[in-house]
């Protein structure tokens, strides 16, 4: 499976947290053969849970999958910059790879408020790439949120 094709399982993913009210963002881990070993998406609104991010909830279902918490070789992909939260969670993970689609310039720790993954001091680092369908994922959450500012000003609940 490409970047693009697993990236757009991660957006389907994004599509089930935006059909439940959660910020649309979604991801998947695949092993180091591209085999599809988790999934999720943001869970922190219906959950109550401020770790109920997506790529959290894909890592803990790859874990569950594999029986391990550490996840060599495998590949996350992402629709939005990780947090981080989640970079600390996927470098523990040991993860070989980070895929994400669009950036997150006011909490994104791939590079835009922090680079995490190239922390030299950290026992492990990790590939970090950007970009791949950027624009589908970042119009998903353009979506979402233009949508809740309609409902805010029309005195609806979000």
């Amino acid at each position: 499976m490409d970047d693009a094709e697993a990236m757009r399982l991660a957006l389907a993913q994004a599509g089930l947290a935006y059909a439940a009210g959660e910020v649309p963002v979604g991801a998947v881990v695949l092993d180091a053969q591209g085999e599809l070993i988790g999934s999720g998406f943001n869970r922190t609104i219906n959950d109550s849970d401020p770790t109920g991010h997506a790529e959290i909830v894909a890592l803990r279902a790859a874990a569950v999958h594999l029986g391990n918490y550490r996840l060599p070789g495998a590949s996350l992909y992402v629709t939005l910059e990780p947090c981080i939260m989640c970079m600390g969670a996927m470098l523990h993970a040991r993860l070989g790879r980070v895929v994400y689609a669009a950036t997150d310039p006011k909490t994104g720790a791939c590079g835009s408020v922090l680079a995490a993954h190239a922390i030299p001091q950290l026992n492990h680092q990790t590939v970090v790439e950007g970009g791949v369908l950027a624009d589908e994922c970042a119009e998903l959450l353009r979506r979402f949120f233009r949508e809740r500012r309609t409902q805010a000003k029309a005195g609806r609940p979000a």
